[in-house]
């Protein structure tokens, strides 16, 4: 399953960088099998909408 980290919702603004990042932890080698060469798709992927999004930051 590929994935887009625009419509996830580990994907969070970060305030003290001033962008948005994935807020989960992985190591090098999970970052490359979500994202190498061979592109699996991230395992902590969840489908969040806009408004399910913006719930769970308030």
């Amino acid at each position: 399953m590929k994935s887009c980290c625009d419509l996830c919702m580990n994907y969070v603004y970060d305030e003290e960088y001033d962008c948005y990042m994935c807020a989960i932890d992985m190591d090098e080698d999970e970052v490359y099998s979500a994202f190498g060469k061979r592109h699996q798709g991230c395992p902590y992927f969840r489908m969040g909408d806009e408004y399910t999004i913006v719930r769970k930051q308030n």
